[in-house]
């Protein structure tokens, strides 16, 4: 069984990939995770001709396939990519059950690991994960 299978891509965020990657004329899209903003990790995507060979990658259908580093995937596990507009603006936001908490920009997150306690996504009320999203890539 494929890693990044408790990975979930929506249709809209799907249809968003597709058009980006046809635009980049990229065969994969790689979601990734560094240290970096104001509360420990930022997401950074990446359009790829080629995985690397520590890549875990997955093939949504449609031509969306994305690729996460093995290192990377303790931190995305259950993530739901979702494609939002609000007014004008449309961004893809990253629903991580593993997040703990988010800074106040809602650039960067915390990983159980990373403030000492454990994750457990049930005990987020489904209504605060989904304020936990975090905007990537505002068009």
């Amino acid at each position: 069984m494929n890693s990044l299978s408790n990975i979930s891509i929506t249709p809209e965020a799907g249809k968003h990939i597709r058009n980006q990657l046809q635009l980049t004329q990229a065969q994969y899209l790689r979601l990734a995770v560094k240290e970096s903003g104001c509360n420990g990790y930022m997401y950074m995507l990446d359009f790829l001709e080629t995985p690397a060979p520590e890549d875990e990658c997955l093939d949504f259908g449609d031509g969306v396939r994305v690729c996460v580093n093995q290192a990377d995937l303790p931190m995305v596990a259950g993530t739901e990519v979702d494609m939002i507009t609000e007014g004008l603006n449309s961004a893809l936001v990253f629903k991580n059950p593993n997040a703990t908490s988010y800074c106040g920009c809602g650039e960067s997150f915390a990983v159980a690991a990373e403030i000492g306690a454990e994750t457990d996504a049930d005990s987020i009320p489904g209504s605060e994960l989904d304020k936990l999203a975090t905007d990537v890539g505002k068009n």
